[in-house]
This record gives C-alpha cells, sequence and structure tokens, in this order.
C-alpha cells in the first residue's frame, strides 16, 4: 500500500504591517531628481551647455 505523500511546507504569509505609511519619507519628497544635473560642480562650460540646452527656440 502507498502512503500519501507528506504536503510541503507553503512559504510564510507576509506579516501584515499597520504603521502609517505617510509618516515614511518618499522619493517624491526629497529634491534628488528634481531638474539638478549630476557632478556639474560649478564648471562654466557645464553651465553653458545647459543654458544652450534649455534655452527656448525663440531666443536664438
Amino acid at each position: 500500500m502507498t502512503s500519501a505523500p507528506a504536503p510541503e511546507p507553503s512559504a510564510p504569509k507576509p506579516a501584515l504591517i499597520f504603521d502609517d505609511p505617510l509618516d515614511q519619507q518618499s522619493s517624491d519628497d526629497t529634491d534628488r531628481g528634481w531638474g539638478e544635473r549630476p557632478g556639474s560642480g560649478g564648471d562654466s562650460a557645464a553651465d553653458l551647455k545647459r543654458f544652450l540646452d534649455e534655452k527656448p527656440p525663440h531666443h536664438l
């Protein structure tokens, strides 16, 4: 007679967290990524390039 295979242990269920999600800082709450270009370091050539890149077409 064959016996039924032992059931495999299932993965533990994720715990419920009842913290207030508004207490945590989101990525939108930081200044990072809001138009800053990384690593310019006050380089005047980089500033000129940014000015020329962002200049509206009617300001030629």
